[in-house]
This record gives structure tokens, C-alpha cells and sequence, in this order.
């Protein structure tokens, strides 16, 4: 494994990362009936880490299919990639793409970056935790992370609600993003 010391940390060496399907989920929450949580993810999805020799200059970007979304329930699924939400047709992808680095402490780093949703782009901020760098029984060098976000879906256009007898709204405003990952160096 190609590793250096940074302020304390072991990370990879300059180079560019992909995103390892098979070991990242691209999670997310969002408040359903004032009352509980509803989670769920995205299946399809790509995107790749550029590790600078000044770590504070690394970039990132990712595209997202939007008709990948899984909440494991099919009627909500298809709600949600209709015209209602994320109108999976029209705008086939979500995209992200860091523009910065803004700061760090320990292993934690925050994030600036602009997210493209139903072609609306806005900033928003990363939380994202580094987990440690290794070489997989394969020989792929790789290293791992924690990501946390959030969001107010109506900025993007994702307006659709529902009133509620009781008091409140059907769908909470608020996004939470949460991604579990790995990504493997470029041959």
C-alpha cells in the first residue's frame, strides 16, 4: 500500500480513487408523518476521489441514477422517481462535485461542494470521516470513509406534501444524506 503520514493520520498517496460499488451505500432519511423515519438508498451510481499531494486540494465527484432509489417499498419507490420528486425521466442523474476543502480536524474533514438535483445546483456541506487506508487480499490498494449531509429537499424543487389531519406534513423538508464507503486506487 502506497501510504504517507498527514498530521497524524496514515492516508494513500497522491492519486486518483473510484468509488467501489460493492462496498459503498449512498443512503439517506427523511422524516414521514412527523413521526417516524423513512430510509433509503440509491442502487447505481459512480464516482471517483482525487487524492492531491496537498490533501486539503483532493477532489471528488459522484453520479447518482436516480431510478436506482430503494426504499423497499415499490408504490413509494415509483412516487418518488415520478414528477412528484425526482422525476427520474426528465433528470436521469444527481450529481455532486466538490469545490472544496474548507477545513479539518483529526480524521474529520468538511466538505463544500455543488449538488445538481432535477437541474437545480446548490452548495452544500460534507461531513465526511476517513477511515483508513489498506491494500484488500487482491492487491487493491483502497481506503475507506463515513460521509454525513443535509439538506432542504424544497431548495431543488422536490416541493410535493401532504397535509395531515393531525397537524404537520406527510414528507419532512430536511434530508439527510449518510454514505458507507470504499474507494480503490485507479490502475
Amino acid at each position: 500500500m502506497s501510504t504517507r503520514a498527514w498530521e497524524g493520520l496514515t492516508i494513500p498517496t497522491a492519486g486518483t480513487f473510484n468509488l467501489d460499488p460493492a462496498h459503498t451505500r449512498i443512503g439517506f432519511v427523511v422524516k414521514h408523518m412527523m413521526v417516524s423515519k423513512v430510509r433509503g438508498n440509491f442502487e447505481e451510481f459512480s464516482g471517483s476521489v482525487v487524492i492531491a499531494e496537498n490533501p486539503l486540494e483532493s477532489s471528488a465527484e459522484l453520479t447518482i441514477k436516480t431510478a436506482s432509489i430503494n426504499t423497499h417499498a415499490a408504490d413509494r419507490d415509483g412516487h418518488l422517481r415520478s414528477d412528484d420528486f425526482l422525476a427520474a425521466e426528465k433528470y436521469p442523474e444527481i450529481t455532486f462535485r466538490s469545490t472544496r476543502v474548507v477545513g479539518h480536524s483529526d480524521d474529520e474533514f468538511t466538505v463544500v461542494g455543488d449538488l445538481t438535483i432535477r437541474d437545480v445546483t446548490k452548495e452544500i456541506e460534507l461531513k465526511v470521516e476517513y477511515g483508513g487506508a489498506g491494500t484488500n487480499p487482491w492487491g487493491a490498494e483502497l481506503f475507506g470513509f463515513s460521509i454525513s449531509a443535509e439538506f432542504d429537499r424544497e431548495e431543488f424543487g422536490l416541493t410535493w406534501n401532504q397535509a395531515l389531519e393531525t397537524g404537520g406534513v406527510l414528507v419532512g423538508k430536511k434530508v439527510k444524506v449518510e454514505i458507507e464507503g470504499e474507494a480503490t486506487r485507479q490502475a
